[in-house]
């Protein structure tokens, strides 16, 4: 399974890091971090820009400060944001392809500052194909960029049209590059076997209203007291501050959560990690509102509304960081320590190879350098593949499955040598390691007879002397 065709750029930044580090877990987090930490200062940068010019009498916007408090503070984060995945990435690179957007400006050959106006230009046309390249639904947050790009244009068509042509076409041409001159010649089956390896999720498994129920309740994984906020500030911005509609920036947070929203429930595959994306711009949607309602006039005093705004974001903040601070304070490694548990077996014994057949398996490698194989996803069958690697160990989580069986059985007897905790999901909280006993070995080949010389049986001196052996 090489999902590293389709999706490289997380690969060649962890290849990058891994040329100076060595590959292991803590450098991979430690990488997830510093997206995270660009990711702050993006939407810090990208929420002054928008709110500054709007603060009027009311002093300095805080909306750019609460996003980054309220990010920081978010456990859920917390978690996925320490993962070595794609998510935290993608977040990361469509808030500065928003940011290039917001700094677009019309291109003039004989401008005299042609370098200045460009870059953000540039800078879009690269950061739209990475993207793409980062994790493929990011198609579904382009609506939120282009918005974006329209605005900058003053909502006018025409204007919008030649501010896209430049970074539309650069970014084109980059990915037409990458795939034709790389992937196509040589790795073809594997990029489209991510695509068709999804075909079992998808709306039309359920009736569409459970779908939608169901995408939608599982948003408070973010935190609920977050969610619910969300919804109440795009409720008072539709009917009672309008203002909040004008600036570019909210409109363009509500396509990107509507858009991934949509790809959640057209995927149908509700995975909690999922959401990170729509969490980062549902938070600065909230921070953004209560500015708003801060600064509003007439119905509150200045004084009355910064203590709600504290009030809300404290109610937010407060349950949130104290989670966060449990999670610090009481730290779990039960899959670190299970994969470590497994790698001593699996050294120990040197009559089976090291090579471990697992779903888990880039999980246990990154962990223990023990080399692996997937035994679920790949564009080789099961059985084919394990004819072909030959592994010695199989680890799976909770049982082994028929079809996992089915394929093991004809090579190998499967003999149970361990299980441990880990992790706390009732489908995946104890990862069983097995021992893959080759049946399918020939026996031995039978020795060559010997024949065994008879003793000499005559008598000293009576042996037949030289001339009459010849004779």
């Amino acid at each position: 399974f090489n999902p590293a065709v389709a999706l490289p750029i997380w690969p060649a930044l962890e290849l990058l890091v891994f040329r100076f580090t060595g590959v292991s877990l803590t450098a991979a987090r430690v990488l997830t971090l510093c997206v995270f930490g660009l990711t702050l200062v993006t939407f810090d940068r990208l929420i002054e820009r928008h709110t500054r010019r709007r603060s009027g009498r009311s002093g300095r916007p805080l909306a750019a400060a609460l996003t980054v408090f309220l990010l920081c503070a978010s456990p859920f984060l917390y978690a996925f944001d320490r993962l070595a995945i794609i998510e935290p990435l993608l977040i990361c690179l469509t808030a500065l392809a928003l940011l290039a957007a917001s700094h677009l400006h019309p291109l003039h050959l004989r401008s005299p500052h042609l370098l200045k106006v460009s870059l953000p230009a540039i800078a879009l046309g690269i950061l739209l194909p990475a993207m793409i390249l980062a994790k493929t639904t990011a198609v579904f947050l382009i609506p939120s960029v282009a918005y974006m790009l329209w605005a900058r244009a003053g909502y006018r068509l025409r204007p919008a049209i030649r501010l896209a042509v430049f970074p539309a076409s650069l970014g084109a041409v980059l990915w037409l590059a990458y795939f034709f001159l790389f992937v196509r010649p040589h790795y073809l089956a594997d990029f489209h076997y991510l695509f068709s390896a999804n075909a079992y999720t998808g709306v039309e498994l359920q009736p569409l209203y459970t779908v939608v129920l169901n995408t939608l309740a599982d948003g408070a994984w973010i935190g609920l007291l977050l969610y619910l906020a969300f919804f109440a500030t795009v409720a008072l911005a539709l009917f009672w501050r309008p203002r909040l509609l004008t600036n570019p920036l909210f409109p363009s947070l509500l396509l990107w959560i509507a858009g991934y929203f949509f790809f959640l429930g057209y995927h149908n595959n509700l995975q909690p990690r999922y959401y990170t994306v729509v969490a980062v711009p549902i938070t600065a949607v909230v921070a953004l509102g209560l500015d708003v309602f801060r600064q509003a006039r007439g119905r509150v005093t200045a004084l009355a509304g910064n203590i709600a705004i504290a009030t809300v974001a404290l109610a937010i903040a407060v349950p949130d960081a104290l989670q966060q601070l449990d999670f610090a304070l009481h730290p779990t490694w039960t899959f670190e320590s299970a994969a470590h548990s497994i790698a001593a077996i699996v050294r120990a014994d040197p009559t089976h190879p090291n090579l471990i057949l697992s779903i888990s398996g880039s999980d246990l490698t990154l962990m223990t350098h023990l080399p692996s194989i997937d035994d679920d996803f790949g564009t080789m069958e099961l059985a084919e593949r394990v004819r072909t690697y030959r592994p010695g160990w199989y680890v799976s989580w909770n049982e082994l499955d028929d079809d996992k069986m089915d394929a093991l059985t004809p090579l190998y007897s499967v003999d149970r040598v361990a299980a441990f905790p880990a992790m706390d999901d009732p489908d995946r909280n104890l990862l069983i390691l097995y021992r893959l006993d080759p049946t399918d070995v020939p026996p031995p080949a039978p020795k060559p007879h010997r024949r065994t010389p008879k003793p000499l049986r005559t008598k000293l001196g009576q042996q037949p002397s030289t001339n009459q052996l010849e004779h």
